[in-house]
C-alpha cells in the first residue's frame, strides 16, 4: 500500500506501524517526532498504530544542541 512521508511516496506492507516505519527509515523512534495526516501523534502510539493507505506523514528528527 501507498503512503507518503515528507513529501515522498512509499510502499509499505500492511500492518506496518509507525515505529516500524520509522526504523526501516534507519532512525530511532525515541529521537523522532512524527505527524499523522497533520496531527501530532504521540510517541505512546508508534508501536500500535498501523500506516492505512494514502496515509500522510511527517518525521522529524530531533538534535540536540545549542
Amino acid at each position: 500500500m501507498k503512503v507518503t512521508a515528507n513529501g515522498k511516496p512509499y510502499d509499505v506492507d500492511p500492518g506496518t506501524t509507525i515505529d516500524a516505519f520509522i526504523r526501516l527509515r534507519g532512525l530511532d523512534p525515541g529521537n523522532v517526532v512524527v505527524e499523522h495526516n497533520g496531527e501530532a501523534l504521540e510517541r505512546s502510539r508508534y508501536a500500535t498504530l498501523e500506516l492505512a493507505e494514502g496515509d500522510s506523514i511527517e518525521l522529524v528528527r530531533a538534535v540536540a544542541g545549542g
